[in-house]
């Protein structure tokens, strides 16, 4: 049976993991919920320097288990400061500067996130023309450098298109690129959205209530639903290829679907839920994405400021859907091959990209017309049955394990279902029905002393959770 253990070792996302999350302050930890956030948040509101505060905190949070960390986001920090200041002058030099900003983010992200992986291919290769494979480097993967080169590259652009202008202020600058609640894992967030909360962002006692609201269900969605299929799904994944029946891979994939979706989507409202409590109001990061009825509308619920991003620096200056199907269909597929392997270099992640961007591209040419026509029950499970087969060589080691798992799922092996713990097993329903149920008619309306008395009782049981040292992985710190 596939009961809940103290302690797990999670399964590498890709085959040769170039990094880990050793050391990291996760939101849903003890040592962040009753030390770091109380201690923080009295600085933060007693002291005379808001930003000062906020700006150590994080740098704190980011170096917390590892200092080594600081010097590539302090580095980061004054590069895109500079180039900022540069591509904000005047004059016929600043889309050489703007050129030079992004390509130097590019270039971190290029070396500590994917050297590793171009060499090893590079390594494949060589012997078949005659010369010596190179030793592959063991580079580790910096927490969130995918969220915050990314953040850095759309301020430059939004400068040079006159989005924003750029920040004089070092002190200013530094606390918006190094501000812990997005800094590891999102929402990623643009200069142009906290602009004018820079220099005064007064916390009214509405937006802290909010706060406090949308950390707990961050917290619950993380750590009651999340934590709780995460064990039972990486002992799934890692069942030998014989041992694997339809069901157990089946329900792997489902679980999986859930677990990300709980994990990522919890933190950001974690994040969000912090940010109102320093009086920023940060972007929302997912809007029931599994309550979609089509590949289309689900990137638009699904990691929203990382498709807008693609959406707004890549898609559109690509020429967007402007030159016809096939130079559409064309810019689709290059994106989301990249937004794939964004997440992580394995070709595991292109594949997944690829797997969605012909989906997207199939809905653009005509299968969108066909779905409309469908009850919407229908509608709900293509989009499900799409979405829950393409987690899985996101999810699988590789090609390998990818193929074994589909094989199982379309019923190519046999085998007994597997016992789930009870836990796991309420996980995945009360996670089902939360995850698609709809809200489009009238809102449910609970009073005041319920709602307040439902976060209560969210934390009091998260905080139990953490408290027995239940499995506590993050899926993100490698994106």
């Amino acid at each position: 049976m596939f009961r809940p253990a103290p302690r797990f070792v999670m399964l590498p996302l890709d085959p040769k993991p170039v990094g880990s999350g050793g050391g990291l302050m996760l939101f849903s930890s003890i040592t962040f919920l009753f030390y770091f956030l109380p201690l923080f948040l009295l600085a933060y509101h007693l002291l005379p320097a808001p930003n000062l505060v906020l700006l150590l905190a994080s740098l704190l949070f980011y170096a917390w288990g590892d200092p080594t960390r600081l010097p590539l986001l302090l580095f980061c920090i004054l590069l895109n400061y500079g180039f900022g200041l540069a591509v904000g002058r005047s004059g016929r030099h600043r889309r050489l500067w703007l050129g030079l900003g992004v390509a130097g983010n590019l270039a971190l992200l290029l070396f500590y996130k994917y050297a590793g992986f171009l060499v090893a291919q590079w390594a494949a290769l060589a012997p078949l023309v005659g010369l010596a494979a190179p030793e592959i480097p063991q580079v580790a993967l910096p927490l969130g450098i995918s969220f915050f080169t990314f953040q850095g590259i759309s301020y430059l652009i939004d400068i040079h298109r006159g989005i924003v202008v750029p920040q004089r202020s070092l002190l200013r600058f530094a606390m918006y690129k190094a501000m812990f609640p997005p800094l590891v894992a999102g929402p990623i967030v643009r200069y142009a959205v906290i602009a004018d909360r820079v220099d005064r962002r007064p916390v009214t006692p509405a937006l802290w209530a909010r706060g406090i609201e949308s950390f707990t269900i961050g917290l619950g969605q993380k750590v009651l639903l999340a934590n709780t299929l995460a064990g039972p799904v990486d002992r799934l994944f890692a069942l030998p290829p014989a041992d694997l029946s339809p069901a157990a891979a089946w329900l792997a994939a489902a679980g999986y679907a859930l677990q990300i979706y709980f994990d990522f989507a919890g933190y950001s409202n974690m994040a969000i839920g912090l940010g109102r409590m320093i009086g920023f109001e940060l972007p929302a990061n997912f809007n029931r994405p599994y309550a979609a009825r089509s590949v289309t509308d689900f990137w638009r619920r699904w990691h929203i400021t990382l498709s807008t991003w693609f959406r707004d620096y890549l898609y559109i200056p690509l020429g967007g859907n402007r030159g016809g199907p096939w130079r559409t269909g064309a810019n689709l597929t290059l994106v989301f091959l990249l937004c794939g392997l964004w997440h992580g270099a394995s070709w595991n992640f292109a594949l997944w990209g690829l797997y969605h961007g012909a989906f997207l591209v199939a809905e653009r040419i005509g299968l969108a017309r066909v779905l409309v026509r469908l009850p919407p029950l229908l509608r709900h499970a293509y989009l499900i049955l799409v979405v829950v087969v393409g987690w899985v060589p996101f999810r699988a080691e590789d090609f390998g394990r990818t193929a074994a798992m589909l094989r199982a799922m379309a019923g190519g092996t046999s085998g007994a279902m597997p016992d789930l713990a009870a836990s796991c097993a309420t996980a995945l329903i009360v996670g089902s029905i939360v995850a698609v149920w709809p809200r489009d008619g009238r809102p449910l309306r609970l009073p005041a002393w319920a709602g307040h008395a439902a976060c209560l009782l969210l934390l009091v049981l998260s905080a139990a959770n953490l408290a027995a040292g239940t499995y506590n992985p993050f899926i993100y710190f490698r994106f």
